[in-house]
């Protein structure tokens, strides 16, 4: 199977919840309304995309929006396991919610939470959406949103020892 088949695999299994779909060597990008995300990664599932290997997220803070990405693949068909594919939808920044997939794979929730707490988008239903990897203060800044200032520290030098 080709990318170009795989596409079409997907689209029939999608069906009217696909918004956009993009192709690559190796991966197929596409993109469904937030309220469409559930169901759609579901039917992934169905079509075999049995795991979660990353979840990222893109800051469009001009547009006042995150697109939120996660990347699926197969363990068990070995013709899909040459593949990723990405299925995501566009988040508000203004109200970063959505749907939680934990629940499609199980393998996302620390994913999840690790978005919850880099980010702010909370994903509702999820069973344990506390910090996982920052202090409080740290994640409440929201230190992955382009906003977020690094606080420079300066370089000291030190001279090498003579002798």
């Amino acid at each position: 199977m080709d990318v170009e088949e795989l596409k079409k695999r997907i689209e029939e299994a999608l069906g009217g919840l696909v918004k956009g779909i993009e192709e690559g060597k190796g991966f197929i990008d596409v993109i469904v309304d937030l309220d469409n995300i559930v169901e759609a990664a579901s039917r992934l599932k169905e079509l075999g995309f049995d795991h979660v290997k990353s979840l990222t997220v893109i800051d469009y803070p001009k547009e006042n929006r995150f697109r939120v990405i996660y990347h699926a693949s197969s363990y068990l068909d070995e013709e899909l396991a040459k593949y990723i594919v990405g299925i995501g939808a566009d988040v508000p920044r203004d109200n970063p919610r959505m749907p939680t997939l934990v629940y499609v794979w199980r393998g996302v929730e620390f994913q999840e939470r690790e978005v919850y707490e880099f980010f702010g988008i909370e994903f509702t239903g999820h069973p344990d959406m506390r910090p996982l990897l920052l202090v409080p203060q740290l994640a409440e800044a929201k230190p992955l949103r382009k906003e977020f200032i690094v606080k420079e520290e300066p370089i000291i030098r030190v001279k090498p020892p003579t002798g």
